[in-house]
């Protein structure tokens, strides 16, 4: 399941660094899968799996070779989050801030280099993010203030779906300063006045730590505050690939579908009463629709492959600096072809979780196997993002050219 060659991971032209990450990634994800369901059943979040990630440097992925990293590129990570994802699609998902974060670092270092950030990235540190509110008037506002006091600010506010913070050794957290412009902090998350919340009651995903923050009267140093910019290049790239991050993290889960599928014939299964067979194992109807379900995955796969490719291939053009008209021309397909990719991955992926029930009888809806918990997750990844406004958006670009959606660098 976790081949490299078949994973498309292929280790041509990568660095050594790159190479060592890559070729210890099957031993992690089985060590993170070991523990999934049982994790999931009794919510025990999952703090050690992401000692592992620190001592494996998958935060280091996205670092450049001239910044001391292994120099992975989107497809490299796209790729490791699916991975992760097959062995528990929560883990996978509660790095998406983090990667976010590294892939904004390298694209604005072509002008303004972040030496700080890059350290703290190959020392090993986690990002996440807390920006959206539950208690304002309208989805995106933000009610969290940042003020001046004397030389140095105050962060007061509270924060909710703060996905991975808990896991974090830094978080950005978004604010309003006094001028009125939204801005953000980097912050440790072990700062005075920061109070991380497991208050998150999804019924999947259980244990992406998305629930809320409490900051009260945290010191932010004038250093530690930057100004958003969702309307750049970089911003509505890194919105993008937020979306996909989502997308490979369930592609991760329909894989761990295929597989706890497999184990479940082979170690519980039995012939049903009218089979033709004396095992489930040689039953056609189960061989039938394991195949199904492998078919479904590879087709996930695929999708997600590709829409990763096309992210790559704006992100180059960016390190690159070639003309805008081209950067722009690049963000839109990508941004278009991204949203088809969730819509018929999500699709198939939904499919393949439901369908691993049929490989069994009452039985296979034991609490104990837990196997319900991979469409509860892909279900609650694809809430993230409204599928039905993808599909029109891509619907009005193809019939009449509007690109206003896609040039908003928002998640829509």
């Amino acid at each position: 399941m976790n081949d490299l060659a078949d994973a498309g991971l292929r280790l041509e032209s990568k660095s050594p660094q790159l190479i060592r990450i890559l070729a210890a990634l099957p031993e992690l994800v089985e060590r993170i899968r070991a523990g999934a369901a049982q994790r999931d059943s009794e919510r025990i979040l999952p703090y050690q799996a992401f000692d592992w990630l620190r001592q494996a440097g998958i935060g280091t992925l996205l670092v450049p070779r001239d910044r001391g990293g292994p120099g992975g590129k989107i497809s490299d990570y796209i790729e490791v989050i699916r991975q992760l994802g097959a062995g528990d699609s929560n883990v996978a998902h509660a790095l998406r801030s983090h990667f976010n974060f590294a892939q904004a670092i390298v694209l604005r270092s072509v002008d303004q280099p972040d030496d700080l950030a890059f350290q703290r990235l190959l020392s090993g540190a986690i990002f996440g993010g807390a920006h959206t509110e539950n208690l304002t008037r309208h989805p995106g506002d933000i009610g969290t203030a940042l003020t001046r006091q004397g030389d140095h600010y105050r962060l007061n506010g509270r924060k909710h779906y703060a996905t991975g913070t808990a896991f974090a050794d830094f978080a950005s957290i978004s604010a309003t300063d006094e001028n009125g412009e939204l801005a953000f902090a980097m912050i440790p998350t072990d700062r005075d006045g920061v109070e991380i919340l497991d208050d998150w009651d999804g019924m999947g995903q259980r244990l992406t730590a998305s629930g809320g923050i409490i900051l009260r009267n945290v010191r932010v140093e004038p250093e530690e505050i930057g100004q958003r910019d969702i309307n750049s290049f970089v911003g509505r790239h890194t919105s993008t690939m937020r979306q996909l991050h989502l997308a490979a993290s369930a592609a991760g889960a329909v894989a761990a579908a295929l597989q706890d599928g497999r184990d479940y014939v082979l170690q519980h299964g039995r012939a049903a009463t009218h089979s033709h067979a004396d095992f489930a194992r040689d039953d056609f109807f189960v061989q039938k629709v394991l195949g199904d379900i492998a078919a479904l995955s590879y087709g996930v796969d695929a999708a997600i492959r590709e829409a990763a490719r096309e992210q790559e291939a704006v992100a180059d053009a960016i390190l690159s600096r070639l003309p805008d008209d081209q950067i722009e021309h690049l963000l839109v397909q990508a941004s278009i072809n991204g949203a088809r990719a969730q819509l018929v991955s999500g699709q198939l992926a939904l499919e393949a979780a439901g369908k691993i029930f049929e490989l069994g009888g009452g039985s296979a809806t034991s609490r104990r196997f837990n196997l319900d918990r991979h469409w509860r997750n892909i279900r609650t990844v694809l809430n993230h993002n409204p599928l039905n406004h993808k599909a029109r958006v891509i619907g009005d670009y193809m019939l009449n050219g509007t690109t206003t959606h896609l040039l908003e660098g928002k998640v829509f």
